[in-house]
């Protein structure tokens, strides 16, 4: 893996780019806004996603990804979940064939509740797709603070290869053959991590983050396990790693819309004021849908899609979770 080449210039994406090139790697890193990407080529520095973290003159810049393609060893998908379909659809017939595709975006597609790898096979065919996550914030890894990370997929050359080539001195990377399980982590605790936010608004403390988390997770490994991953990979990295990193992270888009929210402000206030939609309040209804047609209670994540999109209290949501049904703990545990 030679030359990579990242697709979509937010936060993460660039992260990425700063990350492989800091490592040796020749990055090309594509931008879907013609002007935009111009500026980020001048000035080295993507002051709209992640601002105050210079991008090596090495790595290529451009709106233009056929010029990026050529001699491509590995593509990585850095796309939110809302563009994913459009963006690989106009640039699937000029993808070199066979060349393998990392996603690195994190959600359920709106109306189909397919992963993002899912959406990735059906645009562009014939490659290997592998997934990473993990708990990262994108800041943090362009600066080279230590990060871990977790790959799977289904091709175990491609798995090995990115497991190798993403891993430095301030980022390791572990594999796990359990693809499905990695991406739905990254995507679940989104959710949560809204809840987590309201949590911290609300004033509620310590104890009741704690349980939150701890409710959490369960509710993430239960439908994972109904969409064919394993439990126990929701207790790794893609799972509780990355739940614990948007949960407490001050920088973290999903905690903060609760926090926000949990404060009295309603959520279309919130999301009127902001430039990009948290993850967690797009999935809360795919993901709803998800549990709902496998005949899932995910009391946490149900609240949630009641508190975003229904309007509801808040504090009414605390009373209705607090107030569920008794049950022997040990029924959700390993």
């Amino acid at each position: 893996m030679r030359k990579i080449v990242v697709v979509g210039d937010g936060g993460w994406g660039t992260a990425i780019a700063i990350h492989l090139a800091r490592s040796g790697h020749e990055v090309g890193l594509w931008s879907h806004d013609a002007a935009y990407a111009a500026q980020l080529d001048e000035h080295r520095v993507n002051p709209r996603f992640l601002p105050g973290h210079p991008i090596p003159a090495t790595v290529r810049i451009g709106a233009d990804l056929s010029a990026l393609l050529p001699g491509a060893d590995l593509l990585v998908s850095a796309v939110p979940t809302e563009f994913l379909r459009a963006v690989w659809t106009r640039h699937a017939p000029a993808l070199p064939p066979r060349t393998p595709v990392l996603s690195l975006t994190k959600g359920v597609e709106q109306g189909t509740g397919l992963r993002p790898s899912e959406v990735l096979r059906a645009v562009a065919p014939g490659r290997p797709v592998a997934v990473l996550s993990g708990p990262n914030i994108a800041w943090e890894v362009a600066k080279g603070f230590p990060a871990t990370a977790v790959v799977g997929g289904d091709d175990p050359r491609v798995v090995t290869a990115v497991r190798e080539h993403f891993s430095s001195r301030s980022f390791r990377v572990y594999s796990n053959p359990d693809a499905v399980g990695v991406e739905l982590g990254g995507a679940l605790k989104n959710v949560i991590a809204v809840a987590a936010g309201i949590c911290d608004g609300l004033g509620l403390g310590h104890n009741a983050k704690a349980a939150l988390l701890t409710r959490g997770v369960i509710e993430m490994a239960r439908l994972g396990a109904a969409l064919g991953a394993e439990r126990r990979t929701f207790f790794g990295l893609s799972g509780m790693g990355d739940l614990m990193t948007t949960c407490y992270s001050p920088t973290s888009r999903n905690r903060t819309f609760g926090e926000r929210v949990g404060r009295g402000e309603t959520p279309a206030d919130v999301i009127a004021s902001t430039r990009t939609v948290a993850e967690g309040v797009k999935a809360a209804a795919p993901v709803r849908e998800l549990a709902r047609s496998h005949g899932l209670a995910l009391p946490i994540s149900e609240e949630v899609y009641l508190m975003v999109h229904d309007g509801k209290d808040p504090r009414h949501s605390v009373e209705s979770l607090m107030l569920r049904d008794r049950k022997d703990e040990r029924e959700d545990l390993l």
